[in-house]
């Protein structure tokens, strides 16, 4: 069964008052007098006091917490312009930054020396007339467009070559085109090229230029 009086603090002060007022008023209607109300009444001036109080203190509190986060949202800021230009300063060593817990810069760049295993599969689109379109993934993963890791970009090289004629066989043979950082790429070809083969050949290039292994020849002809 629920209590009739209410937890809460202003509930609780609202329906005491009431209470208080009623009873003060009927004391004959309820059998009793004066002297019996002598201590709640002094209890209720006690709580009514006390949460007033409360009450001006938490106003206080967040208010007080209030200019505290602005100052130091204002002191951090001020601190931050000071570290950007100690940072930038000659005369400001790396011993200096880290005893004062700023930000110490790595100059020492770590590199990816791992050699790539993996070549490049590619698919010519030759729809438009002097353009192929040429769609490039990793082996291990066709399905996704994602270069493997630590993968700058691939690069596609070409031979031209009038057509039945022999596709390369190395590398060698062959003139660079780009190096893309993400597939498609597409390559523009005059109007004399119309009707010969292009044969490409693709491979991975890491940051600091590290090369993959060829791909497999892709011999496509260019649509005049």
């Amino acid at each position: 069964m629920a209590d009739y009086i209410p937890d809460t603090d202003r509930p609780f002060a609202a329906w005491a008052n009431n209470f208080m007022n009623y009873v003060n008023g009927h004391l004959a209607d309820l059998g009793l007098t004066a002297a019996d109300l002598v201590q709640l009444s002094n209890m209720q001036a006690d709580f009514n006091a006390k949460m007033t109080a409360h009450i001006t203190a938490r106003a206080a509190a967040q208010s007080a917490r209030q200019a505290k986060d602005s100052s130091r949202s204002e002191f951090k800021s001020a601190i931050r312009h000071l570290v950007r230009l100690l940072q930038v300063s000659d005369d400001v060593d790396d011993s200096e930054r880290e005893a004062m817990g700023i930000t110490v810069v790595d100059k020492i760049r770590t590199v990816n020396t791992a050699e790539i295993t993996t070549r490049p599969i590619a698919r010519v689109d030759t729809s438009q007339r002097l353009r192929h379109k040429i769609r490039f993934a990793d082996e291990a993963t066709p399905t996704r467009r994602a270069k493997p890791a630590g993968v700058m970009g691939c690069e596609i090289w070409v031979k031209v070559s009038a057509a039945g004629d022999a596709a390369p066989t190395s590398g060698e043979e062959l003139s660079f085109v780009f190096m893309d950082t993400a597939s498609p790429h597409t390559v523009e070809y005059v109007g004399g090229d119309g009707g010969k083969t292009a044969h490409y050949m693709l491979r991975w290039v890491k940051k600091g230029g590290r090369k993959g292994p060829w791909s497999e020849t892709i011999s496509a002809t260019i649509t005049a």
